[in-house]
């Protein structure tokens, strides 16, 4: 999920990481002129990544002050001669200068999602439907829309690596490796992804023999770590699908995934006062991660009791805990990969989300977890 999904929205033009010099500057301070035998009085700026840009004070120019022809005159005529020759200073002591009472008073900004809420509910509605036609309809074709969510993340990863870092993971064999993994968790369960997944692994270190040696251990290093990221933790939806009631055990992880970050949106958006993580993600707050946990575990409770076979509602809120816990981790693990990048977003192919990889984040992570607490409470079958 996205940085803004989790209450106050982060300050404009701040994704990713900013790289700020430390720089120093003098400022003439107003009032005073050169006396004899001295030079300008200056007042030193302050240094180094304090502020950002926009909460800079904005300092107009200063007037300049004529050099006095009689060294003798004192310094009141000196501050005499800068007020006749510049425009008038402001005071010191009242360094705001007074509103004009014609001119209304400015509105607070609004708060803003930073993002098309129409294009963004339209997408997800369309989204929800294909997820819940393929479904329901055919398990083989819910694989296959597994698969391709797959490619197209690892396709957005790799680009978005070599773009920003020079890291040039091998694509080709990490699609057909991560599309076999989905496929060989579907037919075989978690021996058919291990293997894949050793396969894959084995095919990025052969491919990129065939380039020179230089950074080898870099991106084949990258490659390995795209390969589980991406296709092998997506191999766990695919595993759940395997059980008779596999169905309703996908549909129960994407509804308490979804309502988890919802919760987190609501209860942020209104209540968000504490930073979760500002480092990582300033738009995350502790208040908002309660939400998700109070929505995920509500949820869950409904989810075991209705949906799953032989399934209690105390089950689904240690359910509904755990998918609040693991789908924040996995935002915030996204959102690291994107600050380390310096990106907003990984792709744009979704308008109002971002790419798959933006909607994925809090899903990856999520469906291990989900997949081994319903074998332990209800069984693989």
């Amino acid at each position: 999920m996205n940085d803004s999904s989790w209450g106050a929205p982060p300050q404009a033009g701040y994704w990713g990481p900013t790289d700020q010099g430390h720089g120093h500057g003098h400022v003439q301070s107003p009032g005073h002129v050169q006396s004899p035998g001295h030079g300008h009085v200056q007042g030193a700026a302050p240094a180094g990544p304090a502020y950002d840009a926009y909460e800079a004070p904005q300092t107009r120019p200063m007037p300049i002050v004529p050099d006095v022809a009689d060294h003798g005159e004192n310094q009141d005529d000196g501050r005499r001669a800068a007020r006749l020759s510049g425009p008038p200073v402001r005071n010191e002591t009242n360094p705001e200068p007074m509103p004009d009472a014609s001119q209304p008073a400015p509105k607070p900004p609004k708060k803003s999602a930073g993002r098309d809420l129409s294009a963004a509910i339209g997408v997800g509605v369309g989204l929800g439907a294909v997820i819940v036609a393929s479904l329901f309809v055919v398990k083989a074709v819910f694989v296959g829309v597994v698969a391709v969510a797959v490619v197209v993340g690892l396709w957005e990863l790799t680009k978005r690596l070599d773009e920003r870092k020079g890291i040039r993971a091998p694509l080709v064999p990490l699609a057909l490796g991560g599309a076999a993994m989905v496929v060989s968790g579907y037919v075989r369960g978690a021996e058919g992804a291990w293997v894949a997944m050793a396969l894959t692994t084995l095919a990025v270190l052969v491919w990129r023999m065939t380039e020179p040696p230089e950074g080898y251990l870099r991106d084949v290093t990258a490659g390995v770590f795209a390969a589980f990221y991406v296709p092998f933790l997506a191999t766990f939806v695919a595993m759940m699908l395997t059980a008779d009631d596999g169905p309703q055990r996908v549909l129960t992880f994407l509804l308490l995934t979804v309502v988890s970050d919802t919760g987190a949106y609501a209860v942020g958006w209104r209540f968000g006062r504490t930073k979760l993580a500002p480092r990582i993600s300033p738009g995350k707050t502790r208040e908002g991660l309660l939400g998700a946990v109070a929505f995920a575990m509500v949820a869950g409770a409904l989810c075991m009791e209705f949906l799953i076979d032989d399934g209690a509602w105390w089950q689904g809120l240690v359910l509904g805990l755990a998918v609040a816990v693991t789908a924040t981790l996995g935002d915030l693990g996204e959102s690291m990969i994107k600050r380390d990048l310096g990106i907003k977003d990984m792709g744009t192919l979704l308008p109002g989300h971002g790419g798959i990889m933006d909607r994925l984040d809090s899903l990856l992570p999520t469906a291990p977890v989900v997949w081994l607490l319903l074998v332990l409470f209800v069984g693989s079958g």
